[in-house]
């Protein structure tokens, strides 16, 4: 991933100015910025013996730094792994690291893996041939278990920092009996093979991608916690019910759903019940929709001869349904529209010109018709005058026997 504004121009990025060093930590998903790190330990016993690696995609691991290694963010370093040894970049050090172990509920013990070394340059080319391989074997895993007739999706694959073993990330509707599955891929792989089931939008945040509203997803940039979304909150937020539209690449429900929800919640403690019947004296009435921002509900008769809309403010529909709890049948919706809006009659009026036949075509002005006119007077009055300059007149002339001459047929014997 990147950032809104990270293009490359001859061959240094633009967007923050640091050629690569951003100042929000990096590029990569899930970026941690460590407002820490121009700040030194004034002892170094003292320093967090915890580090946190990043792997591949958006996976991140907690490691103990028993032999007090010298780790600065973005080092590659070797890690215990089961088994053999895996390959990860630092993503955060020192005591930031303390903070995120507290935020994941992860214990500090010396049960965590530990960190073996630095990458040498073996290590770092074993682990570049790795990652290069893992595209095509990801097509190939989709391919036999196609073949083999699995109900499921291979997303991603991951290598192994050493090589010996392989994870393969796939998501599936329902359970997957993948035991003939592990066969195949062992015998075609040559290499440990480790399924791991994620859910959809577990699926989206490592692929990632673009979102409906032009931006990347929040999933794959910064969103961790994947809470359940329900229709309801599309609702409350007078949305319309399209799966198209409020679903989103993972074929969810989306995410920033629920980001507004809690400021609609509060917002609709003024308005009255969306379900109700407001008797009035022309008949029953009731809520077409309410207009959040401006505290407005439209009402309606339930009468389809009667379908004008009329808007009241919030507080004013709550008066009414105390006057109807009272007893009282309030005015028609006329009456109560002229009287709190100041308006005569809503959207009686034709505005958009439906009932007019000619609402596309544009009126000639009269102007124009006047100015053709004279300037037809004044051509005709040019032609009279050349006609009697010539000294013909505006009578029809009379064919040319000449030009018109008839030729005789030639006969045979000629």
């Amino acid at each position: 991933m990147a950032c809104s504004g990270c293009s490359t121009e001859n061959g240094l990025p633009k967007g923050c100015r640091n050629n690569g060093a951003c100042a929000s930590g990096s590029c990569e998903k899930l970026p941690v910025f460590d407002w820490l790190a121009n700040m030194s330990q004034p002892v170094d016993i003292l320093k967090f013996p915890y580090v946190e690696v990043k792997f591949k995609n958006d996976r991140k691991e907690f490691y103990y730094n028993i032999d007090n290694l010298p780790l600065v963010v973005g080092d590659v370093i070797a890690v215990e792994a089961n088994p053999g040894h895996d390959i990860g970049r630092v993503s955060l050090s020192g005591e930031l690291v303390r903070s995120q172990m507290k935020h994941r509920k992860v214990k500090p013990s010396e049960a965590l893996p530990k960190i073996y070394r630095k990458a040498n340059q073996k290590d770092i080319d074993v682990w570049q041939a790795c990652r290069e391989k893992e595209h095509q074997m990801m097509l190939d895993a989709r391919r036999i278990a196609r073949e083999i007739g699995l109900e499921m999706k291979i997303s991603d694959v991951e290598y192994q920092g050493d090589g010996s073993k392989a994870t393969f990330y796939y998501t599936s509707e329902t359970r997957v009996d993948f035991r003939q599955l592990i066969r195949e891929y062992a015998s075609a792989f040559r290499c440990r093979i480790e399924m791991r089931q994620i859910g959809f939008r577990q699926e989206a945040s490592k692929l990632g991608g673009i979102g409906s509203c032009g931006r990347e997803l929040c999933c794959s940039t910064w969103l961790t916690d994947f809470r359940s979304v329900s229709t309801s909150a599309a609702r409350y937020q007078q949305l319309s019910i399209n799966p198209q539209k409020i679903a989103g690449q993972c074929g969810k429900l989306k995410c920033c759903l629920n980001y507004e929800l809690d400021s609609y919640l509060d917002a609709l403690k003024d308005f009255p019940r969306t379900d109700l019947l407001l008797e009035t004296e022309k008949g029953k009435a009731y809520c077409v929709k309410i207009d959040v921002f401006k505290k407005e509900v439209w009402l309606a008769y339930q009468d389809p001869r009667l379908s004008t809309w009329y808007s009241f403010k919030a507080d004013k529909v709550q008066k009414f349904l105390a006057e109807n709890k009272a007893g009282k049948p309030t005015k028609s919706l006329e009456d109560l529209n002229q009287e709190y809006n100041e308006v005569a009659s809503s959207f009686n009026k034709d505005i958009i010109e439906e009932n007019s036949l000619q609402r596309f075509e544009t009126p000639k002005s009269k102007r124009r018709r006047k100015r053709n006119k004279n300037t037809y007077s004044k051509n005709k009055n040019k032609s009279s005058d050349k006609t009697k300059t010539d000294g013909t007149t505006n009578a029809k002339r009379k064919p040319n026997k000449k030009r018109y001459k008839k030729t005789k047929p030639k006969k045979k014997g000629d």
